[in-house]
């Protein structure tokens, strides 16, 4: 039994079967191991322990009266249940094992700013995220998803964690599902068929209520772009960008915040809504400015980041964005979509100017030619737009 520091925490191995026959050797060399070297906070690692006995269980509560920061981690299926059923879950800070799998070869069905999404096979997918120190977004994802089901959205739940290389990812199953991109590019003449499903679950979505607190207010994420923008824009800009978001009518209603059709499946003639983890309640106008982005905005500079992003051409999302807004306006007035849009544009461009530059932008070529768009456009939008509600 060895022990090794890990962030001024001290780790220990345990292995095989702890039961009445060995605790008592097993107790004076774990003391042993931990008296051997000063530590903040102690952590069993039972990667190879198969089981353990009330015996074993026991040492573990000595243990925790010495550390009150004990914590287990990388547990077994089978261990965990023991531990589970003896109530030592809820004692003790509890990780379990994840089995591992790989998403090499495996078929990108969409990409964005947390993670990617595989299909691994004809019947499941997983979103792998890019952080490495990820699994408090995995957790946040699922109860978000689980909120949303609870409430009547159509989604898939994740019903599994799983270390993808050094990351972590959520396992969904989506049997025979197929993104509504991926539709839309072997259907384009069906387009307006799926323009109504997408509104309608769009529809649903925005008038479903949320209790206080349990989904983050896109509000305030959006004045924040709004006051990180008051150190790029004319003052002028800066305030009233501020002034517009602020005015933005408070609303308790279900957001996606990443609503585009890589995010749309159909399953068996059902409509599903997946990537949960930017789910937020706020007005609509958030919405649609994120599909704006997604849609139009993207691509505007490469019109190829659009078919890399929603492998469907550029031309066929923007129109599927102004389908879309239309349907979702319930009108055919082209002067009431075109000004509802440019409530979107607002938002939208503040949003990815905001990206851009955190994303050290004004170093490349790139990165400058869309900030000078976003400044362009909101020049223009904020002489226009006094109102971003609708």
């Amino acid at each position: 039994m060895n022990g090794i520091m890990v962030d001024n925490q001290l780790k220990i191995d345990l292995s095989g079967h702890i039961d009445s026959s060995n605790a008592p050797a097993t107790e004076t060399e774990l003391m042993a191991v931990r008296e051997s070297q000063p530590h903040e906070g102690l952590i069993l690692d039972l990667k190879d322990l198969a089981y353990i006995s009330s015996a074993g269980l026991r040492i573990v509560l000595r243990l925790r009266k010495l550390e009150p920061a004990l914590k287990l981690i990388n547990v077994s299926a089978e261990v965990y249940e023991i531990l589970d059923m003896t109530g030592f879950t809820e004692m003790i800070p509890v990780e379990k094992a994840y089995r591992t799998l790989s998403v090499e070869g495996c078929e990108i069905i969409g990409r964005g700013a947390n993670g990617a999404v595989y299909r691994i096979d004809q019947d499941t997918v997983v979103k792998v995220y890019h952080s490495a120190d990820c699994l408090p977004d995995v957790q946040r994802e699922r109860e978000l998803a689980r909120k949303a089901f609870v409430l009547g959205i159509p989604t898939a739940i994740p019903y599994d964690v799983v270390r993808v290389g050094e990351s972590y990812g959520s396992v969904f199953e989506l049997l025979n599902s197929k993104s509504f991109s991926k539709l839309i590019a072997a259907q384009p003449e069906q387009i307006d068929y799926y323009v109504g499903l997408y509104v309608d679950l769009m529809q649903k979505m925005h008038t479903t209520h949320v209790k206080p607190g349990d989904m983050p207010e896109m509000k305030a994420v959006a004045l924040d772009w709004a006051e990180f923008l008051r150190d790029y824009l004319p003052a002028h800009q800066a305030e009233k960008l501020v002034a517009l978001v602020k005015a933005v009518p408070d609303r308790d209603t279900m957001l996606h915040g990443d609503y585009h059709t890589n995010n749309i499946v159909m399953q068996n003639d059902e409509v599903l809504i997946i990537d949960m983890d930017t789910l937020c309640v706020g007005h609509p106008i958030f919405e649609l400015a994120s599909m704006y982005l997604g849609f139009v905005a993207f691509g505007e500079l490469d019109p190829d980041v659009t078919q890399s992003f929603l492998k469907l051409p550029y031309e066929t999302a923007c129109l599927f964005w102004r389908k879309a807004l239309a349907r979702y306006l319930g009108t055919t007035d082209e002067a009431r979509v075109r000004e509802v849009e440019e409530k979107a544009m607002v938002i939208g461009y503040a949003r990815l100017m905001r990206r851009t530059i955190r994303r050290n932008g004004k170093n490349t070529e790139e990165g400058r030619a869309c900030i000078a768009l976003c400044e362009q456009r909101l020049s223009q939008l904020l002489v226009r737009v006094d109102d971003l509600s609708f």
